[in-house]
């Protein structure tokens, strides 16, 4: 098995596939979210892993967000609506996946979760 290394900004680029932002534009995401872009992905770190679904999200909620650039994602199957539909359910699959993944810094011999419900 070969060690393959990656970028943060080549990460974020697998994770929204098929949307071509300027790498400048993801850069500043990654910075946002306190990634360097140049920095190895360490795909064992949840740290690292949420920061980088959370610039995932941000990035997608630009595109949801701008209705102009949607326009150039229609294609003769699908309709701007549906494209933007899909857009939001992997928008929320990121988010649901960016909660429930535990802290690296969470204290081994602790198995327990909390969820604190203010009022």
């Amino acid at each position: 098995m070969s060690d393959i290394t990656i970028t943060n900004l080549e990460r974020l680029k697998m994770e929204v596939q098929g949307i071509d932002f300027d790498d400048d534009v993801l850069i500043v995401y990654l910075m946002e979210n306190d990634l360097t872009h140049n920095a190895e992905y360490d795909p064992t770190s949840n740290t690292n892993k949420k920061a980088i679904y959370q610039t995932a999200v941000n990035v997608l909620e630009s595109l949801a967000n701008n209705p102009q650039m949607m326009k150039n994602y229609k294609t003769e199957d699908i309709s701007i609506t549906h494209f933007h539909t899909n857009l939001l359910n992997r928008i929320d699959d990121l988010q649901k996946k960016i909660r429930t993944m535990e802290n690296d810094d969470m204290v081994a011999d602790n198995d327990a979760s909390f969820v604190w419900i203010f009022k």
